[in-house]
């Protein structure tokens, strides 16, 4: 591999510390040397200092959902290009690994609106270790790490009814997380308001993170809700915490709907005596206040007991549709975070039918004026004519909120961008310019150098990273060159497929992935795995 002289550059090298001039020579994949401007002799490749540019580490996405999209687009431009050059994925307890053949036939339905379902990608990985084996061999853009996904696990053992769990079920389901994270998962998340994940009771979450804690491993709870109840639901991952002493991830930390308006503080001030006590606990948010996830998630958790096919019968059964109601429009549903469903804030965001792609982009209200019928039944329509596969938007979130959780000394980024959809939320493409760009240059919530911290360095500690997320002598040449007067999202929700602004070179590994703007198609990237013995991840 050639060297690569980055040239009289303003590094910022992820610790929060002050930037300083330097040259850095790139040898290997690996920074080699970092000196004084104008020390460093000639290399094979030089890249010449621009104005105004800093170099930072590769950004670390806290929070995705790219499981299928490293195989299917692999060259991974929407990440790469706003700097992304490690992603950590399986997230909210539904992925495909470890899977059986009845449970990846339920998933593939379930998730395909995060995913999608490509009929002519080859499934035969069954195991945490072969999937990541399948990233490596296929050859992937930025490197990803792996958390065991809970949901699949009880799918597995116990399947989709709602329904506590066996002691002997909880053993399997045990061993089979034990396996998982010895194959290099780095952790566990969970969907705790998707089905089957949800069915899971405290007690049975606990005997599962206690493996996790046991391996060095973290827990990543999507939690029961962030609508009604949303400091209750933090309160019982946290209690988990001090019970198993496993650490916790907070994943899209957020306080959303009309309850949670201004309760930040009431959150953070949680996690704070929790830390004083001396629980190990982080958390990630992508900068956006919309959420994005599937129509189908909305329903109420004992209308999805037993699997998509179950749910499709009840929802064509006229006495149970009532029922749906009910709880959809009356009562709040458990998938809609304890809410009832404001159907003017879901806005149609991708579907797997093409017939209904006359949807995209408009909100169940504006569909059910145009058609003359009441919202629910949209929604029934669209979830029967769809079979579940319809991701949304849900204009749920308050800025103050996404201010103030920013703010924190625990806080990292993440996007949780589903690159699925037709009409993706824009923080698939935007999340991390936005960060540097908004709410860093134009209205100073964060600091440049607190920001990358936030995007880099203290990631990395959460996952246990030991040569990547800085920049120094010997670590991975995972970086970045950016523009802090011009770096800029430029993904909308009308538009959200858009390159960011000012973020023209990424480097993976020692090469370029991004160079003057444009991808290289290299594909340096690696699955990266945790040490069953150190447990650090590499």
């Amino acid at each position: 591999m050639a060297d690569l002289l980055i040239r009289d550059i303003d590094v910022i090298d992820g610790t929060g510390a002050p930037r300083y001039r330097a040259d850095v020579l790139v040898h290997g994949g690996r920074i080699a040397r970092i000196a004084e401007p104008g020390t460093l002799p000639g290399a094979d490749r030089i890249l010449e200092e621009r104005e105004n540019m800093v170099l930072a580490p590769g950004f670390i996405d806290m929070h995705a959902h790219s499981d299928l999209h490293l195989l299917t687009a692999p060259e991974h431009f929407p990440k790469v290009s706003q700097g992304i050059t490690t992603e950590v994925i399986g997230q909210d307890g539904l992925s495909y690994a470890p899977i059986d053949d009845a449970t990846l036939a339920v998933v593939r339905r379930q998730i395909a609106g995060w995913n999608g379902n490509p009929a002519d990608l080859d499934f035969t990985w069954r195991t945490v270790g072969e999937y990541l084996d399948r990233l490596d061999s296929s050859g992937i853009t930025p490197n990803a790490a792996y958390l065991v996904p809970q949901g699949t696990l009880r799918m597995m053992v116990v399947g989709n009814d709602k329904r506590p769990a066996t002691p002997p079920e909880i053993d399997r389901m045990r061993e089979l997380l034990a396996q998982s994270l010895a194959e290099g998962a780095v952790g566990m998340s969970s969907g705790l308001t998707y089905t089957p994940g949800m069915y899971a009771d405290t007690t049975e979450l606990a005997a599962l993170c206690e493996v996790v804690a046991q391996a060095g491993g973290f827990y990543a709870p999507h939690t029961r809700s962030y609508g009604k109840g949303a400091l209750d639901a933090y309160a019982e991952m946290i209690e988990l915490s001090r019970r198993t002493g496993c650490a916790l991830h907070l994943t899209h930390a957020t306080m959303n709907f009309g309850e949670n308006r201004g309760r930040a503080p009431e959150f953070l001030a949680m996690i704070d005596a929790a830390l004083a006590e001396g629980c190990d606990i982080t958390l990630d948010t992508y900068p956006y206040l919309p959420g994005s996830t599937t129509l189908s998630a909305l329903l109420p958790s004992w209308a999805m007991s037993g699997g998509p096919d179950a749910a499709l019968e009840r929802i064509s059964d006229l006495d149970t549709r009532l029922a749906i109601v009910a709880d959809v429009n009356v009562h709040g549903s458990d998938g809609c975070h304890g809410v009832t469903v404001d159907w003017d804030t879901i806005q149609i965001s991708g579907v797997a039918n093409p017939d209904l792609e006359r949807y995209v982009g408009r909100t169940v209200t504006e569909i059910a004026v145009a058609e003359d019928v009441p919202p629910v039944e949209v929604f029934f329509d669209l979830l029967t004519r769809d079979q579940l596969a319809t991701s949304i938007l849900q204009h749920v979130g308050h800025e103050e909120n996404v201010r103030a959780i920013m703010r924190h000394h625990r806080h990292m980024a993440g996007t949780d961008g589903l690159l699925a959809p037709e009409r993706p939320h824009p923080r698939a493409w935007g999340t991390y310019p936005r960060y540097l760009g908004h709410y860093t240059r134009e209205l100073g919530i964060l600091e440049l150098e607190d920001c990358v911290h936030h995007c880099t360095g203290r990631p990395a500690e959460r996952l246990r990273l030991r040569d990547r997320g800085l920049i120094r002598p010997g670590y991975a040449a995972d970086l970045v060159l950016f523009d802090p007067q011009t770096v800029l999202d430029t993904a909308t929700f009308d538009n959200p497929k858009q390159q960011a602004q000012g973020i023209p070179y990424v480097l993976v590994n020692g090469e370029f992935a991004i160079n003057a703007g444009k991808p290289t198609g290299t594909r340096a990237g690696r699955a990266l795995r945790r040490d069953p013995v150190s447990g650090d991840t590499r």
